[in-house]
């Protein structure tokens, strides 16, 4: 009896592998029906046939670059987690590719389209509750690429994305510095302030955030850090008047 199953089983797997129009294609042939649907937005389609190819030729000719095209594929298809996954993938066995850029690239663009705009559009009680988890890694991954790969092609656009993220999140961290001033929550409005100083420095929240540290540290008492916000904010803004007399 356990003969015949297994034989039944053999059979269900052999129709599995017939109704697969993919089961008898060449490595190249392969790779050019998944750039072909990759080419027409058929990313489904284009997702399915990289896998395959990763998985029977996972040392072949076009391994590497179907592995690329595949983490573009997720991340058309608006699948970032799986774009993220084979970028990261991509990077671990390929250090040394001339294309390496590329995957640090496309990690920053998933993380930087997966949240960017949503703290302008909306700025409410709740924001010191708010997720900076994914324009910090994005900042994080083109920080990586230009550090690391300063005369690829990407790395003037990564440039141009870290200012936007930098000025982005230093206008996060002043919200809920502001959010715990107007609580009188002194500590925390004085540190998420500092963290703005010292994170952001060439942000234009900076001016702001001195201005809260002065606040902070006089109603706590620390008289001394109070004086030196004051003469930081004064040497870098001459015209800044003092925290305590703004209307």
């Amino acid at each position: 009896m356990s003969v015949v199953f297994a034989l039944l089983l053999a059979a269900c797997s052999g129709k599995g592998d017939l109704s697969d129009p993919t089961r008898n294609l060449s490595e190249a042939e392969l790779y050019r029906q998944a750039k072909a649907a990759l080419d027409d937005e058929d990313f489904e389609t284009a997702i399915d046939y990289y896998g395959k190819l990763g998985a029977r030729f996972p040392f072949g000719s076009y391994a590497a670059q179907g592995q690329l095209d595949l983490v573009y594929a997720y991340y058309q298809s608006r699948e970032p987690e799986s774009a993220i996954e084979e970028a990261d993938r991509f990077i671990e066995f390929n250090p040394r590719h001339p294309e390496v850029a590329y995957a640090h690239y496309i990690k920053g663009v998933v993380n930087f389209n997966r949240r960017h705009g949503w703290f302008d559009r909306v700025l409410r009680a709740d924001r010191a509750e708010r997720d900076t988890t994914e324009l910090a890694a994005a900042f994080g991954d083109f920080r990586t690429l230009v550090d690391q790969f300063p005369e690829s092609r990407y790395a003037a656009d990564s440039r141009e994305r870290m200012v936007e993220l930098r000025d982005t999140l230093a206008r996060h961290e002043l919200a809920v510095a502001e959010y715990y001033l107007g609580r009188k929550v002194w500590v925390a409005a004085a540190n998420r302030a500092e963290y703005v100083v010292s994170r952001f420095p060439s942000s234009p929240s900076v001016r702001r955030a001195l201005g809260i540290m002065v606040q902070a540290y006089r109603e706590i008492g620390l008289d001394e850090l109070a004086a030196d916000s004051l003469r930081v904010l004064r040497a870098n803004y001459p015209n800044s008047p003092d925290p305590g007399e703004e209307p």
